[in-house]
């Protein structure tokens, strides 16, 4: 596999760090939704260098997570808004957070908050079966190969199957 080339992969998880997977990319979605909108504004919260935040900022509207909105027309400026595909990244975001909150705290605690506007309480993300509500762990998902799977992993599982026959 090549860094370049993951949105390439049949593999969901490959094409998905292909657009989210650096560090930058991470952090400039985590200001996303806290709200930051302005190239100034991302630039200032996370010190990276205009060039390297214009280039990750370019690749997310090109992927469609970001749409870029003009605000101000002498000099032109931009805002940069989430799109619903950029949206349906929280559970994600919220994924990260979660494990950050649990194995990266220190004796400060964490440094966020999170409150659910309809209940009013504070929460931990938890992912859920979207059948029956019941918590996920990975010991207890089955993964079922699919036409566009890797090669590999169809094989690997025709031949768990067949051993367990």
């Amino acid at each position: 596999m090549k860094w370049d080339e993951l949105e390439e992969e049949p593999c969901s998880m490959a094409r998905t760090i292909g657009v989210i997977g650096d560090r930058w990319t991470l952090l400039i979605l985590r200001e996303c939704f806290l709200r930051a909108r302005r190239f100034e504004g991302f630039q200032s919260a996370l010190g990276i260098t205009r060039h390297l935040l214009a280039e990750r900022l370019k690749k997310l509207v090109r992927q469609g997570v970001l749409r870029r909105i003009p605000y101000q027309e002498s000099p032109k400026r931009h805002e940069y808004i989430l799109t619903q595909k950029g949206l349906d990244l929280y559970p994600i975001m919220m994924a990260l957070v979660h494990w950050g909150d649990t194995h990266m705290v220190d004796e400060r605690g964490r440094p966020l908050l999170h409150e659910h506007r309809k209940c009013g309480k504070m929460f931990d993300p938890v992912m859920v079966c979207s059948e029956c509500g019941e918590p996920l762990s990975a010991k207890e998902v089955q993964v079922h190969p699919r036409p566009g799977a890797r090669p590999a992993l169809e094989n690997a599982s025709l031949e768990r199957r067949r051993q367990a026959a």
